[in-house]
């Protein structure tokens, strides 16, 4: 051995040490020596061969004439259609690995079941193929062409020809959508024609020739307001609808409107909709797009029915899952970043390779400072130990990171461990993962309406998501999950999470539902509809951001609102900048990126020693009149930065990543600004000289500011403590901002958040009078 390898530290399989922490492994998930079985063990059972149960509508109803457009026709399509076809070439390899999944035995039942319905609800296990599977094999249906009819008014207009698939995150409608390219035998991104395309934010890949689009639940939103009728389409595929996120639940409502208006604005062409989960509450999403089902057994035959909305066929077909060794802990474990950090290193140090890890944590934060840990020890491992590739997974990272941990690392010697959200744990599978590592918890907002604030903690899981993490060790082999929780813990956990709609501020979902044209959104159909107490309050909080005229109807303001990719308060302030008496545009543009780029463009600092030091090299970033200013100042100091940014960022303890993605956010923002005349001219590029704003300009600035955030503002009482103006509630400033512990008369904050107190965040020093013009003034 040579004198540098025998100065490694020696591998140890009882004890880590990182940093200053000696972390014994004895006895962690293993039941203690001297009794029989406390940790317990599930395995969980193979799936039988594949089975698919049909749910038919009882009702025979008469089967519509078809339009003049003879959508319904079986024959060959025109010329487009055969041109089309010409360049689908699926792949001959990857064609034998799509027959050997569990939906391509079902992909008749599927196509004649949407020749007769207009919707199908897909019931797939994991592994089953649905995402990747059920586009391709409807794009080559008759009903799946564009056609040209005629619409109410006489106007001539095209009608269908491609698919939508909605999923919940940027990186599954991005990993999905290359998959599916390189099966169909088509390119993607390199400005040829393409059958396959996606569209999420910062990133839109459609070819000429699309036929198949994936895209987020928030980009159709998009499309839709500016089609209702989503003419481009001949279906619209919702994939992971169980997660019940605001925006799925806003696109099945708009769906169900397209359905019920008896192809209104189609010119008679039917929207097809295919509804999909891995695991859903199927007679709630049933009973949402229908009206009645019964059950038929699983040898009936798929028959015509009708071809009404409320008339739905169900498919429940099994994935592919292989058996999957559930543990808990034996007893409640009081540190869960320590317990992570065990029961990693365990792993790689007692199973064999090839098995990757994926570790399921609360957020960015604590992901990044897991990861820092696990390097910090992996570099000491001894030569014979296989090497470790720690990789973040995310929503708030960039697209190549989040990219990065779908692809296999390079050499055999070395195991992958991705840390992430509960974004791995439907929609996409991380290739190569036989260990699962379950934290048990995420991270949840919960909004009390009454007092109009938003808290954000770390709760337990539901058992639907324990089942589909432990789920995931198990799609390519055998695999194991370790739940650092005890089976009883396991036990009393929810059964579901509660819809997002239930749970959120209901102000961004109101504003859409308005610029879509809904008049009472009390009676905008819904699968939950919120509280009548939160919808009324956000639609007197979107008149005060006049979004909203006096009878209720949306305002061209709130129209633009809607249409930038920020909240109603910050599309507020943006269509404020461009107004003559605040002039700052620009400046708005570069704070508002930063505050929407992560969890925050600031690492937080542990230790009063630390902040000590730090705050001494953020000396230049920190203006006096607080977080908004200090924003600008940080955003426009990196954007000058033309030598090294990432030192630039490590010096300052600036999150590189967010800021990445703030730059992002700032061009995506400039650009609809240009285009909506708020901007007279493109910005110059980057790198411009770095020169502070001027006291004057700041008032301006946050003034302007106020005009989306008047409601979060707070004076300063008699006994020291901060009362909101609205409500009259306490809050204090949160340790992150730079007034932490400083009293001013008046403050104004853009969140208002409860974690062990009710804080203030990213808070700015405002005169109290500023409050009164703002309120007179209006937006």
């Amino acid at each position: 051995m040579t004198e540098r390898a025998s100065k490694k530290r020696k591998l140890d399989a009882n004890v880590i040490k990182v940093g200053n922490k000696v972390i014994s492994l004895e006895g962690y998930l293993n039941p203690p020596a001297k009794k029989e079985a406390p940790q317990k063990q599930q395995e969980a059972p193979q799936v039988p061969p594949e089975k698919s149960t049909v749910v038919k509508a009882s009702k025979q109803e008469p089967t519509r004439a078809a339009p003049s457009s003879k959508q319904n026709d079986t024959k060959p399509l025109d010329k487009r259609r055969h041109h089309h076809g010409s360049r689908w070439k699926e792949d001959s390899d990857l064609l034998k690995v799509r027959q050997k999944l569990p939906i391509w035995a079902h992909r008749e039942e599927i196509q004649s079941s949407l020749r007769q319905k207009d919707v199908l609800l897909l019931i797939g296990e994991t592994g089953s193929g649905k995402s990747t599977q059920v586009p391709q094999f409807l794009v080559k249906e008759p009903w799946c062409r564009r056609q040209t009819v005629n619409i109410e008014g006489g106007r001539e207009v095209s009608v269908g020809g491609m698919i939508a698939v909605t999923q919940p995150r940027r990186v599954a409608a991005t990993t999905l959508a290359h998959r599916v390219s390189r099966e169909a035998g088509t390119p993607l991104g390199d400005g040829r024609e393409g059958m396959v395309g996606y569209s999420v934010r910062f990133d839109h890949q459609v070819p000429k020739g699309t036929r198949i689009k994936f895209l987020t639940e928030g980009m159709l939103l998009q499309e839709l307001l500016r089609d209702p009728a989503l003419r481009q389409y001949s279906a619209v595929v919702v994939d992971e609808i169980h997660e019940r996120s605001v925006d799925v639940d806003l696109v099945s409502g708009f769906l169900k409107q397209i359905l019920l208006s008896e192809r209104k604005g189609r010119g008679g062409i039917p929207l097809k909709v295919v509804v999909m989960s891995a695991t859903a509450d199927v007679e709630r999403i049933q009973g949402f797009f229908s009206t009645e089902t019964t059950q038929k057994t699983e040898d009936e035959p798929v028959e015509a029915s009708g071809t009404g909305c409320n008339s739905v066929d169900v498919l429940r077909i099994q994935g592919r899952q292989f058996p999957v060794k559930t543990i808990h802990t034996p007893k409640p474990v009081p540190d869960i970043q320590q317990s992570m950090l065990k029961t990693i290193f365990k792993i790689h140090l007692e199973e064999p390779l090839p098995g990757d890890i994926l570790a399921f944590l609360t957020g960015q934060e604590e992901i990044e400072s897991t990861q820092a840990l696990i390097e910090e020890y992996a570099a000491t491992l001894a030569s014979n130990v296989p090497k470790v590739k720690v990789l973040p997974l995310f929503g708030q990272l960039s697209m190549e990171g989040q990219h990065a941990a779908f692809q296999p690392i390079k050499g055999g010697f070395a195991r992958k461990i991705v840390l992430a959200t509960n974004i791995a744990e439907t929609s996409v599978t991380v290739p190569g993962v036989r260990y699962v590592v379950d934290g048990g918890k995420a991270k949840v907002k919960q909004f009390r309406s009454r007092l109009g604030m938003e808290s954000l903690l770390a709760k337990p899981i539901s058992k639907s998501s324990a089942i589909q993490r432990t789920g995931r060790a198990g799609r390519e082999g055998p695999g194991k999950c370790f739940r650092l929780y005890t089976e009883e813990a396991f036990g009393t956990l929810q059964e579901t999470d509660l819809p997002e709609i239930l749970r959120i501020d209901v102000l961004g979902a109101v504003l859409t539902m308005k610029a879509r044209g809904i008049d009472d959104v009390l009676e905008f159909p819904l699968m939950d509809t919120p509280d009548v107490d939160a919808i009324e309050r956000a639609l007197v909080n979107l008149y005060g951001l006049g979004a909203l005229a006096d009878d209720g109807t949306i305002t061209e303001a709130g129209r633009k609102m809607a249409g930038f990719p920020i909240s109603a308060p910050l599309g507020a302030v943006l269509l404020a900048s461009a107004k003559p008496e605040f002039d700052c545009v620009l400046e708005a543009i570069d704070v508002i990126s930063c505050i929407t780029s992560g969890d925050d463009i600031f690492h937080q600092l542990q230790s009063e020693e630390q902040r000590e030091e730090i705050e001494e090299l953020r000396k230049e970033l920190y203006r006096r009149e607080g977080d908004i200013l200090t924003y600008l100042n940080t955003m426009q100091m990196y954007a000058a930065e033309n030598a090294d940014r990432i030192q630039w960022c490590k010096k300052r303890k600036v999150n590189i990543r967010n800021m990445k993605t703030a730059l992002n956010i700032r061009k995506q923002l400039r650009s609809l600004c240009l285009k909506e005349g708020l901007l007279p001219e493109a910005p110059p590029p980057d790198p411009q000289p770095f020169h502070p704003l001027a006291p004057e300009q700041a008032e301006a600035l946050l003034k302007c500011f106020l005009r989306g955030f008047v409601t979060k503002t707070a004076i300063l009482a008699p006994d020291a403590s901060y009362v909101t103006s609205q409500g009259k509630h306490v809050v204090a400033i949160h340790p992150s901002s730079v007034l932490h512990g400083q009293k001013k008369e008046a403050i104004m904050f853009l969140e208002h958040v409860f974690t062990q107190k009710n804080y203030a965040k990213k808070v700015s020093v405002i005169q109290a009078n500023w409050i009164v013009e703002a309120l007179e003034s209006g937006a």
